[in-house]
C-alpha cells in the first residue's frame, strides 16, 4: 500500500497548485523568474524585478510506494528530504546527487550524476511523470508516452525556460544498509580509463573516481552489503576525500555514503579554510554541508570580498566551476589538456551511460551506445598581470566540443549563439518554446545560461 510521508495535516498539492497559478497570472506581463533561497547554479545572474514566483512550499514528499518502485514528490523537495523518506522504507532515488541543498525539479531541469550514474544514467532518465508549469499559467502533465511527450524528452536541461516541475514521478531501488568502498590506485591514464569501462560491466552498484595528479588517479567502487565490521564517520572531524588516499577499503552506512561528499562540499570547504580543525569545530557539525558552503559562496560573489582582494594583491582571477561529460575513448586526452591548462587539483570522475532508452532527452543529447566520463572541477585560477575574460572556461569549452562532449549550462559558459545552439539543439529547442512559451514568459536557454539574465 502507498506510505504517506507525512500524515498530518498540511494543504494538499492541488491546493498550492491554484494558488500558485493565481499568484502567477497576477504576474502576467512580466518576465518570471523563482524567488527560493537556495540555488546550486554558480553564474552570475542579473537581479529579477520584482518578488519573483514563490514555490518555497512545493518541497514535500507526496508518497513513497516501494512495492511499486516509485516516489511521488514535489519540485522544490531537497533531495535530503526525498532520500531520509525513500531510505524509511529500504529504497532510493535511482540517482541522488552529492548535495543536500539540491532539490528534485532542480536536478531535472539542470543535469544531475552520481556514482550510480554508470547504471542508472543522469537523474532525469528516473523520471516516470511530471507536472509543469507553463508560461501561460496553466500546467500539464507529460509521460513519456502521451500528448506532452516531446515537452517531457525536451525538459531536462532547460533551466526553467520552458516551465517548473511542479510534482514528479521517479523511480526509486533497493538498498541495503552499508556500502563497501574499494579505493583503486592508478598511475596512468590510459590504463586508469580502461579499468573504469571494465567495472562498468561489472555487477557493482557505485562507481566514481577522484585524481589527485596525472600519476594518481582513483577508482571508488561501492558494493551494498548487509552488514559491516565497522563504520567510517566523516559528517564531522574526519573529511572523506582525504581518507580515499589513506585506505583501500571502507564501510559506509547506506545514508552516510549518499552524503560522503556533502559534509565537505566534495573538497571545496578547504577554501572557506572550513577543514582547518579549529574553523571546523567553530562551524560545528550541523553547519558543514552545502547549504553553509553555497550560502558563503552566494555572499562572496555578491560582495565581491575575494575578487578586490586579489586585486589588491596583484592577481587577476577567473573562476573555473565546470562539470563536463566526454566519451570515454576520448578521456586521456582531455585529462592531458586539463594538466596543460587547468591545472588544479582534485578532480572528480564519474562515469555515465543512458539508461533511459524510450527517447533521446534532446537538449542534452547524449549518444544511446556510448559509455561517458564527467569531470567535475571547481576552483580559482589566479595570474599575474591580466587576463581575457573567461580565457580558461573558453578553453574548456573548444576542448570539449573538440572531443565530442558536453557541458553543464549550471555553470559560467561563454558560447556564441552559433556555438551553443549547434551543441543544445537549437531547432527542437526553439519548436518547443513556441508550444509551451509563445509569449517568452520566461527567459529563454542562451539568455539564461550565457548572458546571465
Amino acid at each position: 500500500m502507498p506510505t504517506l510521508a507525512n500524515p498530518a495535516h498540511h494543504e494538499t498539492y492541488e491546493e498550492k497548485k491554484q494558488r500558485l497559478i493565481a499568484s502567477f497570472k497576477a504576474q502576467a506581463g512580466t518576465t518570471i523568474r523563482l524567488a527560493k533561497d537556495t540555488s546550486n547554479l554558480f553564474r552570475e545572474r542579473i537581479p529579477p524585478d520584482g518578488n519573483g514566483l514563490n514555490v518555497k512550499n512545493f518541497n514535500k514528499v507526496i508518497r513513497v510506494v516501494p512495492e511499486e518502485s516509485y516516489a511521488e514528490v514535489e519540485g522544490m523537495t531537497p533531495y535530503v528530504d526525498l532520500t531520509r523518506e525513500c531510505l524509511k522504507h529500504g529504497v532510493m532515488p535511482t540517482v541522488v546527487p552529492q548535495l543536500k541543498s539540491i532539490t528534485v525539479g532542480g536536478a531535472v531541469t539542470g543535469i544531475g550524476i552520481e556514482s550510480s550514474s554508470f547504471k542508472y544514467g543522469l537523474v532525469h532518465e528516473a523520471v516516470q511523470e511530471m507536472d509543469i508549469l507553463l508560461g501561460d499559467g496553466t500546467t500539464v502533465t507529460c509521460t513519456p508516452e502521451n500528448e506532452h511527450r516531446r515537452l517531457f524528452f525536451g525538459f531536462p536541461n532547460s533551466y526553467g525556460s520552458l516551465g517548473y516541475a511542479l510534482k514528479l514521478k521517479i523511480k526509486v531501488v533497493p538498498v541495503k544498509p552499508y556500502v563497501r568502498l574499494t579505493h583503486v590506485r592508478h598511475q596512468k591514464a590510459i590504463p586508469y580509463f580502461r579499468d573504469i569501462d571494465h567495472l562498468c560491466s561489472q555487477h557493482i552498484d557505485f562507481i566514481d573516481g577522484t585524481v589527485f595528479s596525472p600519476d594518481e588517479l582513483y577508482l571508488t567502487v561501492g558494493e551494498f552489503i548487509d552488514s559491516a565490521p565497522y563504520t567510517s564517520d566523516y559528517t564531522y572531524k574526519n573529511i572523506y576525500y582525504r581518507s580515499i588516499r589513506k585506505r583501500n577499503e571502507d564501510y559506509l552506512r547506506v545514508e552516510d555514503y549518499i552524503w560522503r561528499w556533502d559534509t565537505d562540499w566534495f573538497w571545496c570547504s578547504q577554501y572557506i579554510f572550513a577543514q582547518n580543525p579549529l574553523v571546523r569545530r567553530l562551524l560545528g557539525k550541523k553547519r558543514l554541508n552545502s547549504v553553509t558552503y553555497t550560502k558563503i559562496m552566494h555572499w562572496n560573489r555578491k560582495w565581491k570580498i575575494a575578487h578586490y582582494l586579489d586585486r589588491m594583491l596583484g592577481y587577476s582571477n577567473e573562476t573555473v566551476i565546470q562539470d563536463v561529460e566526454i566519451p570515454l575513448h576520448n578521456c586521456p586526452n582531455f585529462l592531458e589538456f586539463y594538466f596543460n591548462t587547468i591545472k588544479f587539483t582534485p578532480i572528480w570522475i564519474c562515469p555515465v551511460q543512458t539508461w533511459n532508452l524510450n527517447g533521446v532527452f534532446s537538449l542534452y543529447p547524449l549518444d544511446l551506445n556510448k559509455l561517458y566520463v564527467n569531470f567535475g572541477f571547481w576552483n580559482v585560477i589566479r595570474n599575474r598581470g591580466t587576463i581575457v575574460p573567461g580565457y580558461y572556461n573558453r578553453l574548456v569549452e573548444e576542448k570539449v566540443g573538440e572531443l565530442g562532449g558536453i557541458k553543464s549550462l549550471y555553470s559560467d559558459s561563454y558560447y556564441t549563439p552559433e556555438e551553443f545552439w549547434a551543441v543544445y539543439n537549437q531547432d527542437e529547442y526553439w519548436a518547443l518554446k513556441k508550444s509551451y512559451d509563445p509569449g517568452g514568459q520566461f527567459k529563454d536557454l542562451y539568455a539564461k545560461c550565457v548572458r546571465h539574465e
